[in-house]
């Protein structure tokens, strides 16, 4: 993607990494309440390679998570985007939506906002049949932005997710799916 990559919502802007973005990602990966449903918070080294890894895959593949911002307002609120999980599953290989606000911008409706418009450019622009999302199945919040989105659970789908240890609470995973033939842009 070039410098120029931006998807606009009322609201909001979703576009291309900059480097001022960095302690921004960096804190929201660092934030117990942002991580609660992840196996733990990510180290500042990690958030590095992590960040760089953005950048790389949406040059490579034309899409992955972009940085959101509130249009007059906050410049980096979280980041919201597709990608391809990189673990076995039996619905993989396919296309996931997610997403990750900062807490203080929770409540607003930006993740189902910003996930909206990140699905129309899924199956408007690059074609796409069908974007699943999943999460742990404690994680009551982002299972509602899927719900908003028109995504529907696949309860014999759910599954014990493989990066995570044996054991641990956010192992259990629920997914949904959401095909372009049922997807509603903005109302």
């Amino acid at each position: 993607m070039s410098a120029a990559f931006e998807i606009r919502t009322d609201r909001l802007r979703l576009r291309s990494w900059r480097d001022d973005d960095f302690e921004a990602y960096a804190a929201l990966n660092a934030d117990a309440r942002v991580m609660e449903f992840y196996p733990g918070l990510v180290s500042r080294d990690e958030s590095r390679v992590r960040f760089d890894a953005w950048q790389a895959r949406i040059a490579e593949r034309g899409y992955g998570f972009w940085p959101v911002e509130v249009i007059g307002g906050a410049p980096f609120v979280g980041m919201v985007g597709l990608s391809n999980p990189d673990f076995t599953a039996p619905f993989l290989p396919a296309v996931e939506i997610g997403w990750r606000l900062a807490a203080d911008h929770w409540g607003r409706g930006y993740a189902t906002e910003a996930a909206r418009a990140v699905l129309a450019f899924g199956f408007e622009r690059l074609g796409l049949a069908e974007i699943v999302s999943f999460t742990t199945t404690a994680n009551v919040r982002s299972r509602r932005v899927m719900e908003k989105l028109g995504m529907r659970r696949s309860p014999d789908e759910d599954f014990l997710h493989p990066l995570v240890a044996e054991g641990h609470p956010v192992r259990p995973h629920v997914l949904y799916r959401l095909r372009r033939d049922a997807f509603a842009p903005a109302p």
